[in-house]
């Protein structure tokens, strides 16, 4: 599902414009991206928390040129899902007949 196709699913649930639901997704990614690179988490109650994950500073190799590489210690985005999310998806029949079918 694209982000047009999740604003189009709003706007028909809840009878608001697209165009303000538009502004209100893209208002949320904004506060998301400036919040985390700030430092801060975000904790949504019954959906999940986008958190900053501490990768420990590593020695990598690139293989082509037979070098080690020093990767710093740094920090990525994830998202971790609620347990009310993880039941929801868990007990979903259409979930379970995608993954038997592919």
């Amino acid at each position: 599902m694209t982000k047009a196709e999740v604003i189009t699913k709003i706007s028909d649930k809840t009878g608001i414009q697209k165009d303000d639901v538009t502004q209100t997704i893209e208002a949320f990614f904004k506060v998301v991206k400036d919040s985390m690179s700030e430092g801060e988490n975000i904790y949504v109650r019954g959906f999940g928390s986008f958190i900053n994950k501490k990768r420990a500073k590593k020695i990598a190799r690139n293989i082509s040129k037979n070098t080690a590489i020093v990767i710093d210690e740094h920090y990525v985005p994830a998202f971790k899902p609620s347990k009310v999310f993880i039941d929801k998806i868990k007990n979903s029949k259409k979930v379970k007949e995608v993954a038997f079918q592919e």
